[in-house]
């Protein structure tokens, strides 16, 4: 079973924590990463988006298919370039960005641009809040969904906020919400949910915003908080699953192995949506998932940090 993944491939710029500082190129943006973690499941996997026509998109495409992502139902455009990233990072391995983004090639994407294949040959569609910071490519990741959800596709959208990408955050809790609605998966780490709960129900507990996200026929909630305890939620139950320990080298890419490893999970099951509601398959899906987690924090790099699948059933895997 099939995943496509929408939104952004940009160039990540890592700094080697030297005096004088320098940069290694990398490939990256957070869908773009989830579907090669999808591919190096060995699970088919898609990319979706506008791609400028220069050497960084040549760089991008590349990259993406030689880890086995299709790139057949993206664009190209002379109108804008490819997005950067400088991604500093501190001891820990935590990193922070800086972007040069607007205007950018992956902003150009209109609902136009996507096929009915895109929508036929995939059952899982994937989504990131990237694609929603300008009101056009918000446009498209909304027909995108609705399609989807019209073709009975499983939709999972991982909020993966960036705020300093928003021009202005007027629209922020809006557009989040609206993608909630159309999302079976939304998965956000505890700081996104302290977020969205600070502007939506901050006259309540937590609770309240997680059962207005359930309300919205979410099937499955997942709340990462770095190396503490991943919250699940579904509306019939919710527990928690203890992520290995190990020691952050870089994790640009962790959350990113982590999406594409519990959707690699769930495009093995006979009924995906159904998957959503079983707590024995998404504690096992969330486990597998949290090791690809671990693993990508390990080594430095987005795609080049993704695990395999032989890798994770190594013993010697965290």
């Amino acid at each position: 079973m099939s995943v496509i993944c929408f939104g952004e491939a940009l160039i990540d710029l890592l700094s080697d924590d030297k005096a004088p500082e320098s940069f290694t190129k990398y490939a990256g943006g957070a869908p773009a990463n989830v579907a090669v973690a999808v591919a190096k499941q060995g699970i088919k996997a898609s990319f979706c988006g506008m791609f400028s026509n220069d050497s960084f998109a040549e760089f991008l495409l590349s990259e993406l298919r030689n880890y086995g992502v299709e790139t057949q139902y993206s664009r190209r455009t002379d109108k804008a370039k490819t997005a950067l990233a400088f991604v500093p990072l501190d001891e820990s391995g935590e990193r922070s960005f800086s972007f040069y983004r607007s205007p950018s090639a992956d902003l150009l994407f209109r609902a136009q641009d996507f096929t009915p294949e895109v929508f036929i040959n995939h059952r899982i569609l994937h989504v990131c809040s990237n694609s929603l910071s300008e009101a056009n490519i918000y446009k498209a990741t909304i027909y995108a969904l609705s399609q989807a959800k019209s073709h009975s596709m499983v939709c999972s959208f991982d909020i993966n906020l960036r705020l300093n990408l928003w021009p202005s955050q007027r629209y922020i809790i809006d557009r989040l919400w609206h993608v909630i609605a159309l999302s079976d998966i939304v998965k956000l780490s505890q700081q996104e949910l302290d977020f969205l709960h600070q502007h939506s129900h901050t006259e309540h507990g937590q609770n309240k915003t997680i059962d207005a996200i359930l309300a919205t026929n979410t099937k499955c909630i997942i709340v990462t908080d770095g190396a503490k305890p991943i919250k699940c939620y579904t509306n019939s139950c919710q527990f928690q699953v203890l992520p290995p320990k190990v020691e952050a080298i870089d994790t640009t890419a962790a959350g990113d192995a982590f999406v594409g490893g519990f959707l690699s999970q769930l495009s093995k099951h006979e009924s995906p949506s159904m998957a959503l509601t079983c707590e024995s398959f998404l504690t096992s899906a969330i486990n597998y998932a949290s090791r690809c987690g671990a693993y990508a924090a390990t080594i430095k790099g987005a795609f080049s940090s993704i695990p395999s699948g032989e890798q994770i059933l190594d013993e010697r895997t965290p």
